[in-house]
């Protein structure tokens, strides 16, 4: 059906490109910009930050959103949905005898992930920076916020890594066992996540 693959090609466009966007303002946040915060004096901060958070911060958490949408309609599509008969658990989701299949394990992992760092995006990041761009934090508070924004997205970044792997993981490891995903899934986390860790530490001091 034409229609059918047109629109799942539009849907898979939109959530790439859009996840792009959103993946690099994250990798913007944590290792260009927070770094060069720390070395800005207060007087160039006024005159910088409110010119440059408010713009990025809009493509950052519309990004964000707009990855989620397109990837949960896409989903349905390519999982939940078999053209001429109707809604419903397809051959990609689930195997008979078997339950999942590796493909579903791969992208439910993958968008597992994705949803904690959406969440952490529009219901912690967000309401923290637009707080403090407008001066609605107290003094003594500003630390404490500051600190939970930082956190947030220093977990996005952790997750970032394994997210990627179980949406690349769906189409090209369909031939593996649950397990074997499984182990595999958790190799690249624990891999992403350490080395996340070290180049946070280290990218500061790069020369």
């Amino acid at each position: 059906m034409d229609w059918f693959r047109n629109l799942e090609f539009f849907f898979r466009w939109l959530h790439v490109i859009a996840g792009i966007t959103w993946i690099g303002h994250l990798y913007f946040f944590n290792f260009v910009n927070g770094p060069l915060q720390a070395v800005l004096d207060d007087p160039t901060k006024k005159a910088v930050n409110p010119q440059l958070m408010p713009r990025a911060l809009w493509w950052f958490r519309w990004g964000a959103m707009i990855t989620l949408i397109a990837g949960l309609i896409l989903f349905t599509m390519n999982y939940m949905y078999m053209p001429g008969v109707g809604f419903g658990a397809n051959s990609n989701f689930s195997l008979p005898g078997v339950g999942l299949s590796p493909k579903a394990i791969w992208i439910l992992c993958g968008m597992t992930f994705g949803i904690i760092m959406w969440f952490n995006v529009w219901f912690i990041i967000w309401p923290a920076q637009k707080a403090m761009l407008t001066g609605q934090v107290p003094a003594d508070q500003l630390p404490a916020v500051r600190k939970k924004a930082a956190l947030a997205s220093r977990i996005n970044t952790y997750l970032s890594g394994p997210m990627l792997f179980g949406m690349l993981g769906a189409n090209h490891m369909q031939g593996s066992s649950a397990l074997a995903a499984f182990i595999a899934f958790g190799a690249v986390a624990v891999a992403a996540i350490w080395t996340a860790y070290f180049h946070a530490g280290k990218v500061g001091k790069l020369t």
